[in-house]
């Protein structure tokens, strides 16, 4: 897949506003509608678009509670533990990593007590060994 610095361009425009018209994104990128029309439609028809999304207002995000949670899965459990952390809403990302843990799931949740119980379920899951747990206070730096 080919990708042109006009495309980079596009791409990081919709990573600031996914639902910016056509015609805006036109107008700032110097190019026809049609071209950006044409241009939109290639990216996802080769998977570099994948689908569009909600961002979260900070103030939303202000009042959940997030956490990093480190686990450290048994041989061969990776299918299975995936499925289950799949199945739980309130992990918004899981990581494969490499070192002392084997994944990292982000959780956000509305309350310490439901985050509480969402690690204990996590820590219950079949091939779950260990995990560690680190709430986040607040983010720095968000790209």
């Amino acid at each position: 897949m080919q990708i042109t610095d006009k495309d980079r361009e596009l791409l990081a425009l919709l990573g600031e506003n996914a639902r910016m018209p056509v015609a805006n994104l036109a107008r700032r990128l110097g190019l026809s509608r049609t071209t950006v029309q044409a241009r939109l439609e290639r990216l996802e028809r080769e998977g570099v678009i994948a689908g569009y999304g909600v961002r979260l207002s900070e103030a939303f995000q202000s009042g959940l509670i997030r956490a990093h949670v480190l686990i450290t899965i048994a041989p061969k459990s990776l299918p299975m533990v995936s499925a289950e952390l799949d199945a739980i809403r309130q992990v918004t990302t899981l990581h494969s990593v490499n070192g002392s843990f084997d994944l990292i799931a982000i959780l956000a949740s509305s309350s310490i007590a439901e985050l509480d119980e969402l690690i204990d379920r996590i820590g219950a899951i079949a091939g779950v060994e260990r995990t560690l747990s680190s709430i986040i206070l607040s983010t720095r730096i968000s790209r």
